[in-house]
Order: C-alpha cells, then sequence, then structure tokens
C-alpha cells in the first residue's frame, strides 16, 4: 500500500531536516489516537503489521532523489544524504487490539528517525480498514468528484492544495484526486503535501511544519514560551523558505503574545487548524495592523476540516483583506456517501520521556497524558 519513501507529506521531511540539524539525539514517543467508535479485529491488524513489516524495503530511488534536490532546493545536502541512506525500522512500531477493539500504536525511538512513520501509518490504519472491514464501497465516480471540486474552486478564485495523505481511503484514489484536481483547478490548485504524488502529477509539493516541532520545544526549550522557540529555531533552518507557522498548539491566545512584529515580518504567515475559521482570520489580521503590518501582504492557510463550500465561503469574507489559501484533506481523499472517513490522529505524546500536549482552539481535542493536560492548562490559563 506504501511502495515509496516520498508515500508521504512534505511537513514530515522538513521538519526531520530542522530534528536532524537542531536536536539529533532526542528520544520520543507517538501514540494512535481514534477520535471515533470503530472496532478494529484480528484480521486488520494481521494485514496492518504485513503492510508496516513490508516499508522496511522503501529507499529513496536515484529518479527521487534528483527530484527532491530540485523541487525542495532548501534541503541540504547532508540532509539528501541521510535520506538516501534512510530506511524505516518497523521494530519502532508497536501494534496491537485491546480486548474491547481498540486499535493501540506507539512509535517510540530517536525523533529524526521516526519522525516519518506518522502520515504513511495514519494512511495504513485507513487504507486497511476500508479493505478489510468497511469494504462496500467503490471508487466509481470519485475522478468526476474530484473534477468538479477542483472547477468550483478555480471558479470561485480560491487558491488551495492537497491535503489528504492521512486519511485517505486508499493510495489509488489520491492519486487520482490530484490529477483530476490539477486539471480542473488549474491555476488555483496550488499543489499536494504528498510529495510522491507531487513529484508524479507535476505540481508543487506543499508544507511547512506540524504540531509536533511547537509540542516537543515545551520538553527542549520551554514550556512557557514553546511557540517563541519554535518558531525561532525553524529561522535558524529555513531563514528564507517554508514560512508559515502553526498557531493552535497551546490555543491561539498563546501564539499572538508571541507572535511579534520581528517574528511577524519574518514569516509569510500563519495557519489555522481548529476553532472559528473566521474568528481566527479577522484576529490575525487585526494583529497584523496592530504591529503595523499591511495584512494584505501575509497569507493566512485554512485547515481545519474543510470542504469545498466552506473554502469558498471563507474566501469570499476575506476577499482582499489578506492573502488566503487553503490545505482540504478528507474531502478529497475520502468522500463517500454512507461509508464515513476514520477520525484518526497520531501524536506526540513524550520528549526525552517528558510528557507533551496539544491544547488546540477545539474543546475536546486536547491530546497527551490527562495530568499533563491539566498542568498545561494551568500555565496557558485555559479552562
Amino acid at each position: 500500500m506504501i511502495t515509496s519513501i516520498l508515500d508521504n507529506d512534505l511537513y514530515k521531511f522538513s521538519m526531520a531536516q530542522a530534528v536532524l540539524e537542531l536536536y539529533p539525539d532526542a528520544e520520543v514517543t507517538y501514540k494512535f489516537i481514534n477520535r471515533g467508535t470503530q472496532r478494529f479485529g484480528y484480521k486488520f491488524l494481521e494485514s496492518l503489521k504485513n503492510e508496516i513489516a513490508k516499508m522496511a524495503t522503501l529507499s529513496l530511488s536515484d529518479e527521487e532523489y534528483e527530484w527532491v534536490k530540485t523541487a525542495c532546493p532548501y534541503f541540504k545536502p547532508a540532509y539528501l544524504a541521510y535520506l538516501k541512506n534512510y530506511r524505516f525500522n518497523p521494530a519502532e512500531v508497536e501494534t496491537h487490539i485491546r480486548k474491547n477493539g481498540d486499535l493501540s500504536i506507539v512509535v517510540s525511538g530517536k525523533w529524526h528517525s521516526t519522525i516519518l512513520w506518522e502520515v504513511p501509518l495514519l494512511a495504513l490504519v485507513s487504507e486497511v480498514y476500508f479493505s478489510t472491514i468497511k469494504t462496500k464501497w467503490k471508487i466509481d465516480g470519485q475522478d468526476a468528484k474530484a473534477f468538479n471540486k477542483g472547477q468550483a474552486l478555480f471558479e470561485a478564485g480560491v487558491k488551495f492544495a492537497d491535503f489528504g495523505t492521512r486519511r485517505r481511503r486508499s493510495f489509488d484514489i489520491q492519486d487520482l484526486v490530484v490529477e483530476q484536481l490539477a486539471t480542473s483547478g488549474k491555476t488555483g490548485f496550488v499543489g499536494t503535501s504528498n510529495m510522491f504524488l507531487a513529484m508524479k502529477h507535476n505540481v508543487k509539493p506543499i508544507g511547512t511544519m506540524a504540531h509536533e516541532f511547537i509540542q516537543a520545544m515545551s520538553a527542549l526549550e520551554s514550556l512557557n514560551h514553546a511557540n517563541r522557540f519554535a518558531m525561532e529555531k525553524w529561522l535558524e533552518v529555513y531563514p528564507n523558505v517554508l514560512g508559515i507557522v502553526l498557531t493552535d498548539t497551546y490555543g491561539s491566545d498563546a501564539f499572538f503574545k508571541e507572535f511579534d512584529s520581528v517574528l511577524a515580518n519574518r514569516y509569510d504567515g500563519v495557519r489555522q487548524d481548529s476553532g472559528s475559521p473566521i474568528e481566527f482570520g479577522e484576529r490575525a489580521i487585526e494583529h497584523y495592523k496592530n504591529l503595523g503590518i499591511d495584512p494584505r501582504t501575509k497569507t493566512i492557510i485554512f485547515s481545519d476540516s474543510l470542504n469545498t463550500d466552506k473554502a469558498i465561503a471563507i474566501n469570499n469574507h476575506f476577499a482582499g483583506q489578506v492573502k488566503i489559501a487553503f490545505g482540504i484533506g478528507t474531502h478529497f481523499t475520502n468522500d463517500f456517501d454512507k461509508s464515513p472517513a476514520l477520525n484518526i490522529v497520531v501524536k506526540l505524546y513524550a520528549v526525552n520521556d517528558f510528557s507533551i500536549v496539544k491544547l488546540s482552539d477545539d474543546k475536546g481535542k486536547e491530546t497527551g497524558d490527562p495530568s499533563a493536560v491539566k498542568a498545561v492548562k494551568w500555565i496557558y490559563n485555559r479552562s
């Protein structure tokens, strides 16, 4: 199901380079979280374990190496050499089914090694689930559906990218979707987060950082100022590129307190991934204005549970006020009537044996050890 080391999202590779450069000895633990009510059986588990084992055979081909070097000029020679020699280590992944049918996945090891597991693991869980448990669906009509979505977004003047790797129904569907969006979305379709599909369909790979980079700063640098350290450390590795920063790791209030005029000028923009997109966008615009920055020179990326109608509505609301773009995932790659996608994540749980927390702007989406979540909420004055 995963046939290339590049069948993964760009932000995992960009973070991996930063981790290798800044924190090569950091040890981490990730945990799988199913936000839904689905249960998993032993046939599913056997298939999943077989797919995980197969990933040990993957390596960067010469063609892929040359493409990465050209498409991602911000990757340094030392990291490209590391990537050329990288191999997935299935021993880093522990998987089992609990008595109640819950799926447990724990990934642990060096951060720079384990960081590439998250996205393909989620893609595998989804594809194995829909090939062994919920099998009554067909790929028929997905090409037309994707084409029509791309066309509607293009006609509405929306700039958008495919962010659908993690919860796709299958690789074949995401492959089809990117092909159709590149045709129907035309200049509105700016690319895909998936490195392999960006190479295959000659579109731009899209991505910067994920929450885990900011989360890790709470253990490696400072819990009180994790956002600031993350932004400053990121600029050490990427001073002039990949300048979109996440805002909701500990809630937007905490982020905007740290996002001063120096950082706001250095970064190209921000990404909203929870809470109200309209409220967030208006707050970001006001924040830029208060710092003496013209918001029309900055970008807001919206990426939280979007569909075509939501993206168009948000785009219309902020037209002319700020640059807008969208990362749309499951709506593209797992949109089936009467057969909902899984709501699954893999989150950083510990760094060097310190518990790691993510709060979000949505109540109930906190992740981490409950006692650690309670402590971090107190520190950040969150109810």
